[in-house]
């Protein structure tokens, strides 16, 4: 935290698990509000939060959760649009609402039909997370030297975008800025279809190979791991752009199988090369 940081209030954190739970103790480390509220549905699970020390105050009330300068919505994609309708009766002037959903077009071409004058709604994308889940798995620095997306509409007010960038800098985010419609087009191919490969490794596993899965399988389908009901809501909501990129990668793996049908070395060879340059530009 640094003295340029931006410090407010009250931030409300709704959904308090991996991502929220990391957001909470992210807020709560670098000093960047002096009371972190905790909303959702399970009023024992928030208590419990409460007494790790990662929220202030733990609450399903929608009016006590909605009396904050910022309100976060991280849950599953499918519940943000109903969440922030229950939020938004109680919501103050000048309340700012944001997310951490992995899908963006329709969240926030939705919320911009329902939001009323002096709210507003941006939406945000913190490139973070594990397949582990809960706040008992939570970070700190889960969003430190992250890059978390943020995409306002053409006519969000420019201000307000400045302010929603100085926060995620402020939990330790390298922030880009984009249109919707472009987050999920990019994540489809960097997110969501990652996710659909390695659950239809996973899947495909036979029982007589089980013991044969080693270390390169376990490395490949980590990610399976996942929640199926979270990730269901992901790729149905981008279901599009999704299929698009199944099926730019079945392009490649016939690629790969006709190499091998007519064992061509030089052709298998070149796609392995592609494959690694490609990876190893990512370290």
């Amino acid at each position: 935290m640094t003295d340029s940081s931006p410090t407010w209030n009250s931030v409300t954190i709704v959904g308090v698990g991996l991502i929220g739970g990391s957001l909470a103790a992210a807020v709560k480390s670098r000093g960047i509000a002096q009371s972190v509220v905790g909303y959702g549905r399970n009023l024992e699970r928030l208590n419990d939060a409460k007494n790790t020390g990662l929220i202030d105050v733990a609450t399903v009330d929608p009016e006590t959760a909605a009396d904050s300068e910022w309100i976060i919505f991280c849950t599953p994609v499918d519940k943000i649009i109903p969440g922030i309708e229950t939020l938004l009766p109680f919501c103050k002037p000048d309340t700012i609402l944001t997310d951490a959903g992995s899908v963006k077009a329709t969240i926030c071409h939705q919320a911009a039909t329902i939001i009323p004058d002096g709210v507003t709604f941006i939406g945000s994308h913190p490139l973070a997370g594990s397949e582990k889940n809960g706040f008992e798995h939570a970070e700190a620095d889960l969003f430190a030297e992250r890059v978390c997306v943020i995409t306002p509409l053409p006519d969000t007010d420019r201000e307000l975008v400045s302010r929603l960038k100085a926060f995620w800098e402020a939990v330790g985010s390298n922030v880009l800025t984009m249109l919707p419609e472009e987050h999920d087009a990019g994540l489809a191919e960097t997110s969501h279809l990652p996710h659909i490969v390695a659950a239809a490794l996973a899947a495909k596993l036979s029982d007589e190979n089980r013991d044969l899965a080693s270390t390169g399988f376990a490395d490949t389908t980590r990610i399976a791991s996942g929640l199926p009901e979270l990730w269901t809501s992901i790729v149905t909501s981008n279901a599009d752009e999704a299929i698009r990129q199944i099926d730019e990668y079945r392009d490649v793996l016939n690629q790969f199988r006709d190499a091998l049908a007519k064992q061509d070395h030089d052709a298998l060879q070149q796609l392995f090369q592609r494959a690694k340059a490609n990876r190893d530009a990512l370290d």
